[in-house]
């Protein structure tokens, strides 16, 4: 179950797929990113049945996630984009500090 219910018509609150404004496209009830899974998943080859094991979801979730990915091409873009623009902020952060 993904969550992105801030930016979800009332008919699709049945959805596994959501997030809020402050998160990007999740399973419901956990952390797994809809973003991860497809990298699993589709750039990985893992199988959606093993991830589903893995960690501990259904697999039907796995696969709306997937969904999720594919139908929404502008928004996993900017997604991405955010997640690496916040990579590249806390390495560029860490790069001079001292432990």
């Amino acid at each position: 179950m993904c969550d992105r219910s801030a930016r979800r018509e009332p008919s699709e609150s049945a959805s596994p797929i959501g997030a809020d404004e402050r998160t990007e496209p999740h399973i419901r009830g956990g952390r797994l990113t809809v973003r991860f899974i497809h990298e699993l998943v589709e750039e990985e080859d893992a199988n959606p049945e093993r991830v589903a094991e893995k960690y501990n979801v259904n697999i039907v979730d796995v696969y709306e996630a997937l969904a999720y990915y594919h139908s929404t091409p502008a928004e996993m873009r900017e997604d991405e984009q955010r997640h690496r623009a916040a990579v590249e902020e806390a390495e560029r952060r860490t790069a001079g500090a001292s432990y």
